[in-house]
């Protein structure tokens, strides 16, 4: 999804509303419980929440033209990679096992095998369409962030195809840019 994104992608930037910030801060809230003591350094009530709409109907979420969090159309919103490093435990936790690292650094799915192998894990209380962090054997920091197209249970089951969609990952044009000015 980020593979080539630069901020040449993004069509507009706009501050939004009070509103609109309370609804973004809130869903975000819902859906990760474990920010909730740090969400006010986060996102502070005063400072301007800026959200950049760009191509393939993608909204950044931006603090001081930092990027924090993402969602694709209406969906949940997900940290950005720099900020899942920071607050390691926030999201549920899948782990690919060494074999699929380079596979997922270089921006493809997370196939169900590299889960289920003896060097993957799952979370059996990962639903599907969720978003998820994803670990590496061995590795202390997250590598990309998916959203699962089945749950867990399924992709022990199954073990075949597609378990999750990987959505940005380490070193991909979101991971580069830091900032957007």
């Amino acid at each position: 999804m980020f593979k080539k994104f630069s901020s040449e992608d993004v069509s507009s930037q706009n501050q939004v509303k009070a509103s609109v910030q309370r609804k973004i801060r809130q869903s975000i809230a819902e859906e990760y419980p474990g920010l909730e003591p740090v969400l006010d350094d986060l996102l502070p009530k005063k400072a301007p929440l800026i959200v950049a709409k760009c191509q393939n109907h993608l909204n950044l979420v931006l603090v001081n033209s930092v990027p924090l969090f993402f969602n694709i159309r209406d969906g949940p919103y997900m940290p950005t990679l720099r900020l899942l490093h920071q607050y390691p435990n926030i999201m549920k936790k899948l782990q690919v096992d060494r074999g699929a690292i380079r596979f997922v650094l270089a921006g493809a799915n997370i196939m169900c095998p590299g889960l289920t192998s003896p060097g993957g894990a799952l979370d059996d209380e990962v639903d599907a369409e969720t978003p998820v962090a994803i670990m590496a054997e061995g590795k202390q920091h997250a590598l990309a962030i998916g959203f699962t197209k089945m749950s867990a249970k399924d992709i022990r089951a199954i073990n075949k195809g597609i378990g999750v969609d990987n959505m940005h990952y380490l070193n991909d044009g979101l991971w580069k840019m830091e900032r957007l000015e």
